[in-house]
């Protein structure tokens, strides 16, 4: 058997292995793999437990849209409501106030007709009398005068009673 180069390599890389095995360094890269291991499922139970807590709390801020949502149209449907009866309330009051001033013009116009038509009865009957008077005067005499007179005008009384 020669000793060549193969066979010193041999023994070296015998001798290496044997100085890892004695070194204990499968060990330690088991070690380390199971620390690095142990370290990602802490990382994923980490991971896990916030992508929870996450889902909970995006569950909880949908209720509570849900809920403000649901508010604001409760709110919105009673400021409706509202602004009806307001405005069915300020629609009445108009239309009352419309009746109540077109009841008061109308009395004052039946009030004015009234008014006028006493003033043309009085003018008429005041200008009948002096008519009368200018008549019987240039007619009669001073008895006959005051006798037409009287009669005349208890004619006019009872007319206009």
């Amino acid at each position: 058997m020669a000793l060549d180069a193969t066979f010193y390599a041999l023994i070296g890389l015998i001798l290496f292995l044997a100085l890892i095995a004695y070194l204990k360094v499968p060990g330690m890269i088991a070690s380390a793999l199971d620390a690095r291991a142990d370290k990602i499922g802490n990382e994923l139970a980490e991971a896990k437990r916030l992508r929870e807590e996450a889902q909970s709390l995006v569950a909880e801020y949908q209720r509570k849209r849900k809920d403000a949502e649901a508010e604001a149209a409760s709110i919105v449907a009673a400021a409706q409501r509202e602004a009806e009866m307001l405005t069915a309330e300020a629609k009445q009051k108009t239309e009352e106030y419309v009746a109540r001033r077109t009841a008061l013009s109308e009395q004052k116009i039946k009030q004015a007709e009234s008014d006028a038509i006493n003033a043309v009865r009085s003018a008429a009957v005041d200008l009948a009398i002096s008519a009368a008077e200018k008549v019987l005067s240039a007619k009669t005499d001073a008895g006959a005068q005051d006798t037409l007179f009287k009669k005349a005008l208890g004619e006019v009384k009872s007319r206009l009673n």
